[in-house]
């Protein structure tokens, strides 16, 4: 249960700091605005979904637990 802890930790931590970075600008322009998102404008509104966005950011993160969960054992 303890490896749990540490585990949920680091993640934690990782994500605080990608959301960091993100946050002040150093993001890739691309991100969010790949073809695919959805984006409709309205008088008053504006729906933004960057579907293809999570699709991709799915799998790398997939891939980088694959390989950390390799290498741990």
């Amino acid at each position: 249960m303890r490896e749990l802890g540490k585990f949920i930790l680091i993640i934690g931590v990782i994500t605080t700091l990608v959301g960091l970075v993100m946050w002040s600008g150093f993001a890739p322009k691309w991100l969010g605005r790949l073809p695919g998102d959805i984006r409709i404008e309205r008088e008053h509104s504006v729906f933004y979904f960057p579907i293809v966005t999570c699709i991709i950011l799915s799998i790398v993160l997939s891939l980088l637990l694959s390989l950390f969960s390799m290498f741990r054992r």
